[in-house]
C-alpha cells in the first residue's frame, strides 16, 4: 500500500529541489519532517508541504498508520521553462530562463 502527492508547476529550478529531496529519501516520516523543518531555503518548504500532503492522503484515504510510514520515493523533475528576454547593449537581447518543477512524494508502510 502506498500514498502519493504531487505538486506541479512549482516556480523553482529542479536542481535546487533535488538536493533537498535527496536528504529525505528513505527516511521515516517523522524524521523526514524534522529534517525538512530545519533545512534552510524555499526548496525545503515546498518538499515539506508535499510530504505532509502525502501523509494526509495516507491517513485519510488509505487508512494507513502514520507511525509506520517512510518516504519511499521523492522526485523533483523538470517542468516547463518560461522564456523571457532582457535588453542588452547595441540592440541585442539576452535570454532569461524561468524554470519550473514537478515535485512528487510516495509514502509506504513498513512491513
Amino acid at each position: 500500500m502506498e500514498a502519493k502527492a504531487i505538486a506541479k508547476y512549482v516556480r523553482m529550478s529542479p536542481i535546487k529541489l533535488q538536493s533537498v529531496a535527496d536528504l529525505v529519501r528513505g527516511k521515516e516520516l517523522g524524521q523526514a519532517l524534522a529534517i525538512l523543518k530545519f533545512t534552510p531555503g524555499k526548496g525545503a518548504e515546498i518538499v515539506e508541504k508535499v510530504v505532509k500532503s502525502a501523509a494526509a492522503n495516507a491517513e485519510n484515504n488509505h487508512q494507513m498508520n502514520p507511525d509506520n510510514l517512510y518516504v519511499a520515493e521523492v522526485y523533483a523533475n523538470k517542468g516547463p521553462t518560461m522564456k523571457r528576454w532582457r535588453a542588452g547593449s547595441k540592440g541585442r537581447a539576452f535570454p532569461i530562463l524561468k524554470r519550473s518543477s514537478h515535485v512528487g512524494v510516495t509514502l509506504r508502510e513498513k512491513e
